[in-house]
């Protein structure tokens, strides 16, 4: 059936203030509980996403969740994969050598922050590989929702992803579940396909874990700084 929602009209002076605390609850989050999300919950952060907007209400997006023993498959066929040698190979490439030298900073910053909140030091290649599992494994979420577009979308198509995902990770903050956006999962697109039953014509991004925090778990929740809204922001 199509999603349904109810138009608002009176907006509560409360909006505001409940927007930011929702945002500033929101963090990607490293450390799950094995608890399963009850179905009824999962029907309704899901129900919320579909609301996302999209090109000319096209919502060009697939969602595969993968949970129990399927979720359990895919995470140890993904580790695998990387323990027997095998190579990233996505659907869409991943030009990280052409970001720039903001972008650069960011990300060696992000990495800095992970593995010093987790006690790896940058030599350890050991302990480093064992973080990658951990990822693939989805840092113990007992869900994984991978996303896809059609396979003869461009950017538009994975804008509109985009703003799905968001809306979804906004939903599961706001019922109290933690999310982890994994744009990793992406790079491993052949083996997702051998685990899950892709329907055709689709192409991976990416994956959100998601699940209950564990909290209070080292490294579960990074401290990450934002660019002044300014600096990548102009009114003309």
């Amino acid at each position: 059936m199509p999603a349904t929602i109810t138009a608002q009209t009176d907006v509560s002076p409360d909006l505001a203030d409940a927007f930011r605390r929702l945002i500033a609850q929101r963090r990607s989050v490293r450390a799950f509980l094995p608890d399963a999300v009850p179905e009824p919950v999962m029907r309704e952060v899901f129900e919320l996403a579909q609301w996302s907007p999209s090109n000319c209400n096209t919502q060009p997006w697939t969602v595969l969740i993968a949970s129990g023993a399927t979720r359990d498959r895919l995470a140890a066929a993904l580790v695998a994969h990387v323990d027997g040698g095998g190579h990233q190979q996505g659907d869409l490439p991943y030009l990280r050598k052409l970001y720039p030298e903001d972008f650069q900073a960011r990300q060696v910053d992000h990495i800095v922050r992970q593995q010093t909140a987790l006690g790896i030091d940058r030599d350890d290649k050991a302990s480093r590989m064992d973080l990658l599992r951990q990822q693939l494994a989805f840092f113990g979420a007992p869900h994984v929702a991978l996303l896809f577009m059609p396979d003869w979308g461009n950017e538009r198509e994975a804008s509109d992803l985009g703003m799905f995902a968001q809306t979804l990770l906004m939903s599961l903050t706001a019922f109290g579940l933690a999310g982890l956006p994994q744009t990793l999962l992406g790079l491993y697109a052949p083996v997702v396909r051998a685990v899950l039953d892709v329907p055709p014509g689709l192409k991976l991004l990416f994956g959100i874990s998601f699940g209950y925090e564990r909290v209070g778990e080292k490294g579960v929740r990074l401290d990450q700084p934002r660019e002044p809204w300014g600096s990548t922001v102009r009114i003309v």
